[in-house]
Formats: C-alpha cells, sequence, structure tokens
C-alpha cells in the first residue's frame, strides 16, 4: 500500500476520537479489528470526499467472495471429482464463505453429504466461545446491529500472528448456518497451525522429490 502512495496508520491511532478514546482507556492495547473499523468509519464519516468499503463480515461481501468456491467446484468437476469437507479460516468470514458457500448450497439444494468445517483461533473463538445474538460489527458503536456469534463488540484478543481473524463477531449468514447445524466450527491454538502448516509443506516437497519421473522425462 504505501508503494501505490497510501499512508498506513496503525490502529488504534490518535488521529480519530474512536483510536484516541481506547488509547485513554487501555493505552498499552493490541488493538483489534474491531477498533481499525471503528477508527475507518469515523474517518469516512468525517470527510465529505471518503467513503467506507467494508472488506468482510457483512453478508453481500460474503456473496462477492463466492466467486472462489464457484471456481473450485468447476475444478472439481474436471476431474469427475467432489470433496467430502471443506475447511477454511473464520475471522469476519469473508474467506470461510469464499470457499464454502458454493459447497453449502449444494449441500442445502441438492443434498450433498459434505463437512463445511470454519476453523477459528483459540484466542478469538466467535464461533466455539461467543454468543448468537445483536451486537455492533466495530468496537466503539459505529455500525448497525448485527445478529451474529459475538464474543461482545468490546473484547479485545489477545495480539496473534494473523490479524485479520482477530475480529470479535462472525458474518450475521455464517453465525446463522452455524445455528442451523449446517456446518460446525472447531478453534486451535495458532502455534498447533503452524507446526501443521510446517508438516504439510515438508510432507509436499518430500512428495515431489520422491514421486516416479514420467517416462518421457527419463
Amino acid at each position: 500500500m504505501n508503494l501505490w502512495g497510501a499512508n498506513v496508520i496503525p490502529s488504534p491511532s490518535t488521529q480519530t476520537q474512536a483510536g484516541r478514546s481506547v488509547l485513554e482507556n487501555t493505552p498499552d492495547t493490541s488493538g483489534s479489528l474491531g477498533i481499525a473499523i471503528s477508527e475507518a468509519v469515523e474517518d469516512a464519516a468525517t470527510h465529505e470526499n471518503t467513503k467506507y468499503s467494508l472488506g468482510s463480515v457483512l453478508n453481500h461481501v460474503m456473496l462477492h467472495q463466492t466467486i472462489i468456491g464457484q471456481e473450485a467446484i468447476k475444478q472439481h468437476a474436471k476431474v469427475d471429482d467432489y470433496p467430502d469437507v471443506v475447511i477454511g479460516c473464520v475471522g469476519g468470514g469473508s474467506n470461510f464463505a469464499g470457499i464454502s458457500f458454493p459447497f453449502m448450497q449444494d449441500k442445502i439444494k441438492k443434498n450433498k453429504d459434505i463437512d463445511i468445517v470454519a476453523v477459528e483461533p483459540s484466542a478469538c473463538p466467535t464461533l466455539t466461545g461467543g454468543g448468537f445474538r445483536y451486537d455492533f460489527g466495530d468496537s466503539v458503536g459505529l455500525t448497525p446491529l448485527l445478529k451474529m456469534y459475538t464474543l461482545g463488540h468490546d473484547f479485545v484478543p489477545p495480539p496473534i500472528h494473523a490479524g485479520g481473524l482477530r475480529y470479535q463477531g462472525d458474518s450475521p449468514i455464517i453465525s446463522q448456518l452455524y445455528a442451523d447445524g449446517l456446518m460446525r466450527a472447531v478453534a486451535y491454538h495458532q502455534t498447533e497451525i503452524f507446526d501443521a502448516a510446517v508438516t504439510f509443506a515438508r510432507s509436499e516437497v518430500y512428495l515431489h522429490l520422491n514421486r516416479p519421473m514420467p517416462l518421457s522425462a527419463q
């Protein structure tokens, strides 16, 4: 963003009333996605030449992202296959919705037997530890109320590495699907995830190096 001329300001900042309020109450805060949203909404609302476009949480964003899952279904069709499980990480929900919603449609309309799993950080376990109720989508309370699984709009998660997963709530659509039992959720500590990723990456390298060479390459 800096390369393209943007001025990136870490949140919470002293540039907004929302940021100053957070820093006054908790000067050593690690911040959160909810706090950053509060600052962004305030900044957009106080400048006539600025508009705010949310990149996660809201239902229309979930639907925009489904191009990912639509493409995945077509890729499977090309090899005459279909997944048993669809897994995605969950912060506000856009990544998870993007890959899973087209498969969720198959599950609902075509009775496909598919396990859809949301994976969230144990430091911010919204689906597995939150309540299904109306809450603000930001920390200060500038957004409309949304019915979602939430840890409370004033919840500030620990400073884990995956900043996009440090959000106190979830998309209303994802929350309703979870409440209806059409998907399940699990929470893991980040070091478990990193360890698994390393194991997966090394296994892929081993398989690549040890697979038989095609006759044309021998």
